[in-house]
């Protein structure tokens, strides 16, 4: 019997064989069969080779994920515990198998060598491992089934900030989003995504419930309070079935020592799990981008306003760079707020024009700090591609993907670097798994939402309109005057056919912040493509091609939300003024995010 079963659609052959020869070099039989056809019933022969194989492969692409068979598969694999997913195309999984890491392959390249492979070595080296003892005496060799896998797997739930201030929000949730980090380098335990554990952020929880629905083993919980110079953190990890502590700690520290206080948690979870933290484990860990506990708070800030979506608005952008800026000044080697600055700077400068900085000169400060940081690989690509430089920007772009195709920031900046590109399956693609990444991404939900009415997918169009307008209630809620959530609620309902509440909201945000530009731009593509009001969508645009920068001007150039328009003389003579404008003042600007 072979050490890896691998599930695939018949279509995927040509795909999966290099896959299956690279697996097969590393010393580890494989059972595939390259002559199954995707329709296929389960003969004999299947059922037993998957029973006995100490890990499943499954290959999801959009194909093999709307194959009976291979889902059918994949269940099995699940209630075995023997499941190792990889996935192609950002192929949309089946819901009962979401939890489960998913390592991303389409950035492999056929390379052994390559990060997203050796990422699955690892995750089937850690499978095989443990499915390789017998089993215990007098257990049969086909256990049931329980509700809970076999194997260790891990949700981290949101920490709950007790800081008695909901603006220090930010800081539980970069603490547990750290944790979750350093918990994924560990290769023997599964982590349930952020995007997974942060849906039951603020709720009461039933810890079994949680376990089920994400198919975990473990889960931990935990709170921080911070204040002045100190930081006070729970912990408890519970085991998902019977519902007892495994451990638990409280700490007291300095907020000097948070750093090390991570790491500590960390360690903690992997010896209260009789786990073995690998040497070069240990060292990722132990990684963590700078030492300044100043400067990573700020960045922490900093970051909370881009993840939100806010950043799209000029006075967020600007409280970006200033974040940033601080936090360099307090860690000049902090790669990742240079990173972060480059972003704030880009937008900025596209919404402001000028002689504002396009961020370059950031992200390559980034990048000379830390070659292998995605994201400012991704924000270099768009800044490349501003300057009309495509092949160099889609090289970056490719970079960044193979060295994190799990960030937000990545997955967000390849979105728009193929939305530019007019490549809109890999945008959809892209944003979709930005917004997959976190569940208060408004910015991706609304251009999933302009992509899926340009190709005619109504369903698809519906979705995104109805998620988008959940996560923009939510945040209106905490502050109901924010003209940029408020314009992306606006083209959501308009999206949805409920006209007149569009209008309504239209109406009021524009009396609380007339000069908001990225929210008028969102009026107008709401007016333009979901209400059919030419003239109403050309008023409320005319002020802003007065105003925005090249890279703004360039990405109304191919949004399909203004298609309606194009052809109007009135439209075509305010871009050519703005043109007109732009080559005298000898502008260029960066990658906008308007919507």
């Amino acid at each position: 019997m072979a050490d890896v079963f691998v599930s695939y659609a018949r279509s995927d052959k040509t795909r999966v064989a290099p896959l299956v020869a690279a697996i097969q070099a590393q010393g580890w039989s494989v059972w595939w069969d390259p002559e199954i056809d995707a329709g296929q019933q389960f003969d004999d022969q299947i059922e037993v080779e998957l029973k006995a194989a100490k890990a499943v492969l499954v290959v999801w692409t959009p194909t093999s994920a709307a194959s009976r068979w291979v889902r059918g598969e994949a269940r099995e694999a699940a209630d075995r515990g023997t499941l190792v997913p990889v996935r192609f195309e950002g192929a949309s999984l089946p819901m009962d198998v979401r939890a489960i890491h998913t390592t991303d392959l389409d950035g492999w390249g056929d390379d052994a060598q390559s990060a997203p492979f050796q990422a699955l070595l690892r995750s089937l080296s850690a499978m095989i491992a443990r499915n390789d003892a017998p089993p215990a005496r007098g257990t049969g060799a086909n256990p049931a089934p329980s509700t809970i896998p076999p194997r260790l797997a891990i949700c981290v739930l949101p920490f709950a900030n007790m800081s008695g201030d909901p603006e220090q929000e930010y800081f539980s949730d970069g603490i547990s989003e750290d944790v979750i980090t350093d918990l994924s380098k560990v290769s023997a335990l599964a982590v349930a995504s952020r995007n997974s554990a942060f849906i039951y952020k603020g709720k009461q929880v039933d810890v079994p419930k949680v376990a089920r629905e994400l198919k975990v083993s473990h889960v931990l919980e935990g709170s921080v309070r911070k204040a002045g110079g100190r930081v006070r953190i729970t912990a408890q990890l519970v085991d998902g079935l019977t519902n007892d502590s495994v451990w638990a700690e409280r700490y007291d520290r300095d907020l000097n020592d948070i750093f090390t206080l991570q790491d500590e948690i960390s360690q903690a979870i992997v010896k209260a799990l009789k786990l073995k933290l690998l040497p070069e484990e240990k060292k990722a860990i132990e990684q963590r981008g700078t030492d300044n506990v100043e400067a990573y708070n700020l960045y922490l800030m900093a970051r909370q306003t881009y993840i939100t979506g806010n950043s799209a608005d000029d006075r967020a952008a600007s409280a970006i760079i200033r974040l940033c800026s601080r936090a360099t000044e307090n860690d000049p080697n902090y790669a990742r707020a240079w990173a972060l600055m480059a972003l704030g700077q880009t937008q900025f400068r596209d919404l402001r024009g000028g002689q504002a900085d396009d961020g370059l000169a950031a992200a390559e400060r980034a990048l000379a700090l830390d070659g292998n940081l995605a994201e400012a690989h991704a924000i270099k690509a768009a800044i490349l591609a501003e300057g009309g430089r495509y092949d160099e920007g889609a090289a970056e772009i490719a970079i960044a993907l193979r060295l994190d195709p799990e960030s937000y920031e990545v997955n967000r900046s390849a979105g728009y670097f193929s939305f530019r590109r007019q490549q809109l399956p890999d945008a959809i693609r892209f944003f979709e798994k930005a917004m997959a990444l976190v569940e208060t991404d408004v910015n991706s939900a609304c251009m999933l939402l302009t992509c899926y009415t340009a190709i005619g997918n109504s369903q698809s169009t519906r979705r995104a309109a109805q998620l988008a307008l959940t996560r923009t209630e939510a945040a209106l809620a905490h502050d109901a005057n924010n003209g940029t959530v408020t314009g992306y609620s606006a083209y959501a309902l308009a999206a949805l056919g409920e006209s007149e509440r569009a209008k309504q909201r239209m109406g009021r945000a524009l009396l609380i912040d007339p000069d908001n530009l990225n929210m008028r731009y969102n009026f107008a593509c709401a007016l333009s493509v979901h209400l059919k009001e030419t003239q109403a969508a050309l008023d409320m645009l005319e002020p802003v091609l007065a105003k925005f920068a090249r890279g703004f001007l360039h990405h109304a150039k191919v949004d399909p939300d203004l298609d309606p328009l194009r052809e109007d003389l009135r439209f075509k003579a305010m871009v050519a003024a703005a043109e007109a404008r732009l080559a005298t003042a000898g502008d260029a600007s960066a990658l906008p995010a308007p919507h």
